[in-house]
């Protein structure tokens, strides 16, 4: 079974950076657009930021300007840097992919996510 496995989290004062990395392995044949959500407390999983296979980037309106996402193909990695980080950016942070996978000798798409990792900003 692939897996997501984040890591980079932390705790950074306001205005400070942090960057966050996510890795997949397993049976991977071949992996689409890969994500950024994050979930504070007491409020629903948002995006944050995707790209796709080919590079191309869509952030929410609330993180244009000082995340960006990025991803290595041959690595199987999505990377998040975040810079200029405000206390509203704190929450757990969640790598996502659609991964198509070989399982069993036959092959199919599944949804993964990571398990998760915090950051925390605050003075």
């Amino acid at each position: 079974q692939v897996q997501l496995v984040e890591s980079g989290g932390g705790l950074v004062q306001p205005g400070g950076s942090l960057r966050l990395s996510c890795a997949a392995s397993g049976s991977i044949v071949d992996i689409g657009d890969m994500a950024w959500y994050r979930q504070a407390p007491g409020k629903q999983r948002e995006l944050v930021a995707s790209v796709t296979r080919s590079g191309r980037t869509n952030y929410a309106d609330s993180v244009k300007g000082r995340f960006t996402i990025s991803r290595d193909n041959a690595k199987n990695t999505v990377s998040l840097q975040m810079n200029s980080l405000k206390t509203e950016d704190t929450a757990v942070y969640y790598c996502n992919a659609g991964i198509l996978e070989m399982v069993g000798g036959r092959s199919g798409v599944y949804d993964r996510w990571g398990q998760g990792t915090q950051v925390t900003v605050s003075s």
